[in-house]
């Protein structure tokens, strides 16, 4: 009885067999940079602005981008100049948009929700969204924010606060569009998060220009802020910690790069090694923005009894 209560060495610890090799090694760790290639690799960007190219030659099609994004917002606004002839323009850079798209099938589909985007990815497609449109687009019409809406248009980008900004925003809740706040003043800022039930975005923010009271803000929101993302990705780290610090790492996302071919790696690996979580990566990648599309969606889907703004 005693010989069975003695220890007994486990297979753990019995000495290998000469010549019978050893139990394998653990693989090494891997360093920031592999990481983050995993992490993208799996968890695609969603690029906050993505320019229509000044020639659709076929010869450059697909256009440029990094490879690790996975949906684009095609931007329609309108250029200095242009207001006069905004609904116009607009319509006509949808048109171009679409025959983008429809000239590349193979790599990129055009998306009106977010179910659609996570379909054009499962498919090996970057997904493609219209807008922002530019509010000078609108003419002060609800009518035509609708009419955009049925174009497929699903964000606005909202300058300046008036009477009609105020019904605007509630149509735009209304129908399913996210309102865009990029080069909003703090004023403008603060009277659309006083509005908007949604979630807003800026898709192409400059959060260095906002005050950390108006970041708690737009963390209250559930607001995204879409940073734009250079060849120093030390400092755009430290716009990222700020945001993440005042707003909340819901609140972080990427606008774009200006280096498509380097991408995001180094970005995300020097966030790795500030000790940012596999999870807040997702979430500035693709979930935080995702979940505020899919939010203002589901605004929409319960809001659509009301009756429309004259």
């Amino acid at each position: 009885m005693a010989e069975l209560l003695d220890d007994h060495p486990t297979l753990s610890t019995v000495p290998a067999a000469a010549g019978e090799p050893g139990p394998p090694e653990p693989p090494p760790p891997l360093d920031e940079p592999s990481r983050a290639r995993a992490i993208l690799a799996a968890q695609p960007v969603v690029e906050g602005h993505t320019e229509l190219p000044r020639s659709l030659d076929p010869e450059d099609l697909p256009p440029v981008r990094a490879a690790e994004a996975g949906a684009q917002f095609w931007s329609l606004l309108v250029g200095p100049g242009e207001d006069a002839a905004g609904v116009i323009g607009t319509l006509r850079r949808i048109d171009a948009i679409r025959a983008l798209v429809a000239s590349c099938p193979e790599d990129l589909r055009l998306a009106h929700t977010t179910s659609e985007m996570a379909h054009a990815r499962n498919c090996g497609r970057v997904a493609a969204l219209l807008g922002p449109v530019s509010w000078t687009a609108l003419g002060a019409s609800a009518a035509t924010l609708r009419a955009y809406h049925a174009l497929g248009v699903r964000v606005v980008n909202l300058t300046r606060f008036d009477p009609f900004a105020r019904e605007a925003v509630r149509e735009m809740n209304r129908i399913g569009l996210a309102v865009d706040l990029s080069g909003a003043d703090q004023d403008t800022l603060r009277s659309a998060l006083a509005v908007t039930r949604a979630p807003a975005l800026l898709t192409r923010a400059a959060p260095e220009d906002l005050p950390d009271a108006v970041l708690g803000l737009l963390g209250e929101n559930g607001a995204v802020c879409m940073v734009t993302v250079t060849d120093d990705p030390a400092a755009v780290a430290d716009v990222l910690d700020r945001v993440r610090a005042e707003a909340g790492a819901h609140c972080v996302g990427v606008s774009h790069t200006t280096a498509p071919a380097v991408g995001y790696v180094p970005l995300f690996a020097e966030l790795l090694r500030r000790g940012w979580s596999a999870q807040e990566l997702v979430g500035l990648a693709h979930a935080n923005v995702t979940r505020a599309l899919r939010e203002t969606e589901f605004l929409s889907r319960t809001n659509r009894i009301r009756p429309a703004a004259a």
